[in-house]
């Protein structure tokens, strides 16, 4: 009886991977209509398992629900971009606080062995993209606060929407790096406020940066 009752479970949320991921490379471009049919026929499965996956991605805010219409990627507005940002910049900027006085010396090197891999990507945009993805996810593990984790997590995905646009703009990766310096030197100088301080200004900049 377990296996019957996973198995679709499996399949759903492997289904929604699949999407997710083509949405993130932009296979499936913002605003555009996902067609059901077609992907359900290239997948080799019954549209039961793929709506179950669009309500996953639907939860996410990845993609809208239309009436009558089905389900389409969705599309960032600049004020939807703002209030991610804000949001964002509030749980990260409380995690680096605490992780500033809390964090062992191993785990600081860990942060610091992470940012010399970014340092390390800087002319390699994807490898940029996911390096910075697994510095601001460590830091959270480090605060030890799940339910903020989930959170993040969950606001992350809506803004790798939009990240392409950021990152791409001239100038903007290396930017990140001096913030990420200044985030890096404030948490190994124990320093709360400095650090709190500097990654609420890595937030502004990729907002400004993204509108």
């Amino acid at each position: 009886m377990s296996a019957l009752t996973l198995t679709p479970r499996a399949l759903y949320e492997e289904v929604a991977e699949q999407l997710r991921q083509r949405i993130f490379r932009r296979e499936l471009e913002p605003g555009s209509w996902i067609d059901e049919l077609k992907i359900a026929e290239e997948f080799g499965i019954s549209r039961t398992p793929l709506r179950e996956a669009l309500k996953v991605l639907a939860a996410e805010g990845l993609v809208t629900m239309k009436v009558r219409r089905g389900a389409y990627v969705t599309e960032m507005s600049e004020k939807d971009l703002r209030d991610v940002y804000h949001l964002l910049s509030l749980l990260e900027s409380d995690a680096a606080g605490v992780v500033a006085t809390t964090a062992t010396p191993a785990q600081l090197q860990a942060l610091q062995d992470l940012h010399a891999e970014l340092e390390a990507a800087a002319n390699e945009r994807e490898r940029f993209f996911a390096v910075n993805e697994r510095f601001h996810m460590l830091l959270l593990e480090l605060a030890d606060n799940r339910w903020r984790s989930q959170m993040v997590a969950d606001l992350r995905k809506v803004m790798k929407l939009n990240r392409h646009n950021s990152l791409l703009k001239q100038g903007r990766i290396e930017d990140s790096l001096k913030e990420h310096r200044a985030i890096l030197g404030a948490m190994m100088a124990r320093d709360a406020k400095a650090t709190v301080k500097a990654m609420q200004a890595h937030f502004a900049q990729g907002l400004e940066a993204a509108t």
